[in-house]
């Protein structure tokens, strides 16, 4: 279970054998149903999450809808990192589409990871120069492309999640209504 978290880990730092041994303590199990939050809007996030199996949506809600703006799966870090490092309720939620399982590390543990593994502090850089840039990607794209454009990223970006996830959260993340979803793939020439 472990093994995934440490080869992913592995791709920004070197560990000791005795600094596997403390990610393996500090990460601990955990299953969110399809349907269940990771985090509610509202809630403090105490915890960072690494999918082992399983996909999520990270949601604003407005308007009586929710707006999906970023997807969280696979051998990725999940997370309202502004929450977390402020320790304020979260404006946003992230939401199991599917039944995961995860790995997570409390905001407590995630100090001493920080301050007990030799490369601790540069493996939280890391990962949040990753989601930085996906994210940034991600806005950049939202203004300045069609939602053609968005969608063909889509694909390249989360081409496994095409047959996984409900329609509407991946028109949502375009930025488009459904059945505008429907127009730009049967126009599509892939």
């Amino acid at each position: 279970m472990h093994d995934l978290l440490l080869v992913t880990i592995r791709r920004f730092i070197t560990l000791a054998p005795a600094e596997e041994a403390l990610l393996r303590q500090w990460f601990v199990p955990e299953v969110v149903p399809k349907g269940g939050f990771f985090l509610q809007p509202g809630e403090v996030n105490l915890k960072v999450g690494f999918v082992l199996q399983g996909v999520f949506h990270y949601f604003q809600s407005g308007d009586d809808q929710r707006l999906t703006y970023y997807f969280g799966r696979e051998q990725e870090f999940i997370g309202d990192y502004e929450s977390f490092l402020s320790a304020q309720p979260a404006a946003h939620g992230i939401q199991a589409l599917e039944e995961a399982h995860l790995l997570t590390i409390s905001a407590d543990n995630l100090q001493r990871l920080y301050r007990e593994v030799r490369e601790g502090e540069r493996l939280g850089r890391l990962v949040a120069e990753t989601l930085f840039v996906d994210m940034l990607r991600q806005l950049t794209s939202f203004y300045t492309d069609p939602p053609a454009q968005r969608y063909a990223r889509f694909v390249r970006t989360y081409p496994d999640l095409l047959q996984r996830i409900p329609q509407y959260y991946i028109a949502s993340y375009v930025g488009v209504q459904p059945q505008s979803l429907s127009r730009i793939r049967s126009r599509a020439a892939w």
